[in-house]
């Protein structure tokens, strides 16, 4: 068995490839060889910032025989006495083998002759010629290139190739490349080390390349990467902000990872904590230090009680290096710190008031105005929630005021210089300027939550302003026509509406979605009467929208998704799902205690059978008292009215969105889960579908009211 090697070597590749071109190569690897019939023991790919390698361990010199059997005439017609006959002959001759080794097999329907065929494997080195070039040019990412006069496009420009099986180079071609591109056994080291290095065998390429400077292992940068910032804070006591994301990008930046500690002067903490590690982690891709053990506060105006003067940095250089190295990144990050203070203090000339007037310069989308014009539809929509809320004045004033001030930082000479702070440095502003600590940080955190693994909104002037201006972005697109649809989701529409569920279930607050809905879209038509939209359509859309996201949320909390379908998948109960989402939330979890519990399969057979015969009754759904429907009169058997009396007894507990009752209902169904299966079981049991047509009504009646009371839990003919 052999090892096979494929290194790509191109110009510095952007850092946020990497997981993307391993997941690709091992994926088309994996499907060709599998096809090939080509035995392998393991597919392996890896990054540096100058190189894709990919290595395929124990790789078969051949790919296996493939047999074929094809079926021929009856035996009597292909031999005769013994002999082949010319039927025989000619089949034999059709498949290029001798009569002589057709086989005789029983079939179904007699004994036929057969040709077994073996067509022999290939040449491993064949097929990799083949493939390699496919390979390559599948890998796909964003602002792939071309580069010099060629036409083949890739990420950065390929430099040189490495192609070896064992040590002995495997020839391939890649047409499009200027110059050409090389394919052999020559690679680069670390770009410190030297200018070429030969790969003496695919088996010894990962230790010559760690000797010449370069670690390819990915998985062993990161490590790497990781074990030198924890040793640091050990040692140093203190605490880096190595978030993620920094890692990976940073072990996609270096070959031989060097941690280096720069400082930076004193009078820069005066800068708020998230200027100094925004502008150090996103724009420098250093590591800032905290201090231990200290409450951080989000709106704090300086660093000094947070941030230590020094950093870390990981270098690609050599250590020898390292001083020169220091200095070059004191000397950046000071220049950006410089920058970040300038912004800040111009900033500061001019109160947050004055700024939200500029917003009207700002064109929010086409179509629907400016930012000035955004925010007023957000301060509406807030008066609209709190009122609902039934917020304190107090509260609602507060609500509104810090809509007013939400957006007024995106014109800031900070924020256009270092989007990431949006919302964090307008609270500052506004802290700076003497507004009060709570409307400081509604605005701070209005932008939350951005994910659905991102925290909430912490007071309730945040999370109001949070689900006003998410409502206001999913009106105001819909209304311009534009929607979600596959992967594409340019206004980050789906995350809205996680973002409002999330609130309301985290805060139980209970909204009814529908008038929300309703009111706001007359009021977006008198606002745009040019985008001539149908509200009721645009309702229907919108509520369905909701219904979807409640089904996704429902589904990463884990909830079984027969309990999720039992309770929002009919989309004909769209509109009462909307009525409170909070409801829905409580339901399900509800359901999933119940099924925990083994309690939920105790009425499940019972209800879902009465649902099934209450699919012959006229009543609607929404009945849930068997007075109005059920005739005591005609009841022949105890059950009958052992039944009614559970249904008389559940009554009070099947209403509408009373929460207070679920548990409730639900224990009263459990409870009584033995006289409702009397009902058709027991020894006095029922015949429901009797031939007496008023007795077999009034028996069914019996079982549609059970129905409609365990509907206001579930659709439980939908439970597993």
């Amino acid at each position: 068995m052999s090892t096979y090697l494929l290194e790509i070597g191109t110009e510095e590749l952007p850092a946020d490839l990497a997981e993307s071109v391993i997941s690709q190569l091992e994926m088309n690897v994996n499907n060709d060889l599998n096809s090939s019939q080509i035995k392998f023991i393991e597919i392996r790919v890896t990054t540096t910032p100058r190189r894709i390698a990919l290595t395929i361990e124990g790789i078969a010199p051949f790919s296996e025989d493939n047999i074929a059997e094809r079926k021929g005439p009856p035996v009597s017609q292909a031999f005769h006495d013994g002999e082949p006959t010319k039927a025989a002959i000619g089949f034999a001759r059709r498949y290029n083998i001798s009569p002589e080794k057709l086989e005789i097999r029983e079939t179904p329907k007699g004994k036929f002759v057969f040709a077994k065929l073996i067509e022999k494997g290939k040449p491993v080195e064949t097929l990799l010629a083949d493939y390699l070039p496919r390979w390559i040019s599948r890998i796909q990412g964003r602002r792939f290139m071309r580069w010099g006069n060629g036409d083949f496009r890739f990420s950065r420009p390929i430099r040189w190739i490495v192609s070896l099986i064992d040590s002995e180079v495997l020839p391939f071609r890649i047409s499009g490349g200027d110059p050409e591109i090389q394919i052999g056994n020559i690679s680069r080291p670390h770009r410190l080390y030297g200018s070429t290095l030969e790969i003496k065998n695919a088996k010894t390429y990962v230790d010559q390349l760690q000797d010449e400077g370069v670690t390819v292992e990915r998985n062993s940068r990161r490590s790497h990467i990781y074990d030198l910032v924890l040793n640091h804070e050990i040692n140093k006591k203190v605490k880096s902000d190595l978030t993620e994301p920094l890692l990976n990008e940073l072990t996609d930046l270096v070959e031989s990872p060097l941690l280096v500690t720069g400082r930076f002067d004193e009078s820069f903490l005066d800068l708020p904590p998230e200027v100094l590690s925004t502008v150090m982690k996103v724009h420098q891709r250093y590591i800032p230090l905290y201090k231990v053990n200290v409450d951080f506060d989000p709106l704090s105006l300086d660093s000094r009680d947070i941030l230590l003067p020094s950093f870390l940095c990981i270098s690609n250089g050599l250590s020898l290096a390292k001083e020169n190295i220091i200095l070059g990144n004191e000397k950046v990050l000071k220049a950006r710190f410089s920058d970040a203070s300038f912004f800040i203090k111009s900033d500061l000339s001019i109160d947050s008031s004055s700024r939200i007037n500029k917003l009207k310069d700002v064109t929010f989308a086409e179509g629907l105005g400016s930012l000035y014009d955004r925010v007023n539809r957000i301060e509406w929509l807030v008066k609209l929630l709190t009122l609902k809320f039934r917020f304190e004045k107090e509260d609602i004033d507060k609500s509104v005021r810090v809509a007013h001030f939400s957006k007024h930082d995106l014109v800031s000479n900070m924020v256009d210089e270092f989007p990431e702070l949006q919302g964090i440095i307008g609270s500052k502003y506004l802290l700076h300027e003497g507004e009060s600590r709570d409307i400081c940080l509604g605005v701070l955190e209005h932008y939350k939550p951005k994910g659905t693994s991102d925290s909430l909104p912490s007071n309730n002037l945040g999370k109001a302003v949070s689900l006003a201006e998410r409502f206001e972005l999913l009106f105001s697109i819909y209304a311009k026509g534009e929607r979600p649809s596959g992967s594409s989701d340019p206004y980050a529409l789906r995350r809205a509406a996680n973002g409002i569920l999330m609130i309301l279930w985290n805060k139980d607050w209970q909204l009814n979605i529908n008038e929300i809905i309703n009111d706001s879209l007359i009021f977006w038509e008198k606002l745009f009467p040019s985008l001539s939209f149908d509200i009721s359509t645009l309702s229907c859309e919108l509520r369905e929208f909701f219904r979807q996201r409640i089904i996704s949320l429902l589904e990463e909390k884990d909830i079984d998704l027969d309990i999720i379908q039992a309770i929002a998948g009919d989309t004909t109960s769209t509109s009462k799902l909307l009525d409170d989402p909070t409801d829905i939330d409580f339901r399900t979890s509800l359901l999933m205690d119940m099924r925990k519990n083994n309690t939920l399969n105790l009425l499940q057979a019972v209800v879902t059978r009465a649902s099934k015969l209450a699919a012959k009754s006229s009543i609607p759904k929404d009945v849930t008292d068997p007075l109005d429907f059920v005739d005591k009169s005609l009841f022949e058997k105890s059950c009958e009215n052992e039944m009614f009396n559970v249904l008389e007894k559940l009554k009070p507990l099947a209403i509408n969105g009373d929460r207070d009752k679920y548990k409730l209902l639900a224990d009263g169904l459990v409870s009584s889960a033995e006289t409702l299966a009397n009902f058709f079981d027991g020894e006095g049991s029922v015949m429901v579908m009797t031939d007496d047509i008023n007795l077999r009504n009034n028996r069914l009646n019996l079982l549609t009211i059970l129905r409609n009371q365990s509907l206001k839990l579930a659709d439980f003919s939908k439970l597993n």
